[in-house]
């Protein structure tokens, strides 16, 4: 396996309104939909996009997503998501995300989301393929996509 720097990819998102909860702070399950858009830019950066992957009879399925809460994030607040590969097994692999907020460091949650390669024309779960595992590995090490507009 090829090391991956000490520098992760790195994605960072403003916290909207509407993703605040009745206690001023992000709401539980929107980080279900942060950590899936965080994911979907580290795809598009190591695979070109999401379609590559579909051109390839190849797509991605969540069968695991733990989230650990650490701070409050509030509306408003700059999140960054840090993403590294973690186990790459024969047809699945994980992600670990850790998401801080931009400009003080202070980690506000982490998560593991675990992916299992499908075929989709067969609806079956696929060994994953070597120039597809070397992507995972090698990672983007250093790459930061901002939508934030800081």
């Amino acid at each position: 396996m090829t090391e991956q720097t000490d520098q992760p990819f790195r994605f960072r998102f403003r916290v909207r309104y509407g993703e605040c909860d009745a206690q001023s702070v992000v709401f539980n399950a929107r980080y279900a939909d942060y950590v899936d858009i965080s994911v979907n830019e580290y795809i598009r950066t190591l695979f070109g996009d999401y379609q590559a992957l579909l051109d390839q009879d190849l797509d991605i399925q969540v069968v695991s997503l733990t989230v650990n809460y650490r701070a409050p994030a509030r509306f408003d607040d700059v999140l960054e998501a840090r993403i590294r590969v973690g186990r790459l097994g024969n047809t699945s692999f994980t992600l670990h995300l850790e998401f801080v907020r931009f400009g003080d460091e202070q980690r506000v949650a982490e998560a593991d989301i675990t992916y299992v390669l499908i075929q989709p024309s067969e609806m079956a779960k696929t060994p994953i393929p070597a120039h597809i595992r070397e992507k995972l590995e090698v990672g983007a090490p250093g790459v930061l996509i901002s939508h934030a507009g800081e």
